[in-house]
């Protein structure tokens, strides 16, 4: 029961449990083997990024390399980049969804 997940910064996940949960955020930091930061850039702004615990995220495989290359240059990512990184996971699942991948 005990599976290692490996998530990166400015991967997108799925929220499964808590007041947010069905929603898709961006991971903004590492806190440790346990928790990770997450934000979406709408709700949930980059500035007040919410503490999670690894059990309640479903890794999704889309990184986004606009938010992987604004935190290492700045430490600091615009929530437009955010909201940006989660429109283009959804509308790339709705294509492969629409074709039947």
């Amino acid at each position: 029961m005990n599976k290692e997940i490996t998530l990166q910064i400015g991967q997108v996940v799925k929220i499964l449990r808590g007041r947010d949960a069905d929603q898709y955020a961006v991971i903004v930091s590492i806190e440790d083997s346990k928790f990770v930061n997450i934000a979406d850039g709408n709700k949930r702004k980059f500035d007040q990024a919410k503490k999670k615990n690894l059990v309640h995220l479903e890794p999704q495989p889309f990184i986004s390399s606009e938010v992987v290359n604004s935190l290492q240059e700045s430490g600091r990512v615009t929530n437009g980049k955010l909201r940006f990184a989660v429109s283009q996971f959804l509308s790339d699942k709705s294509n492969a969804d629409q074709k039947g991948e």
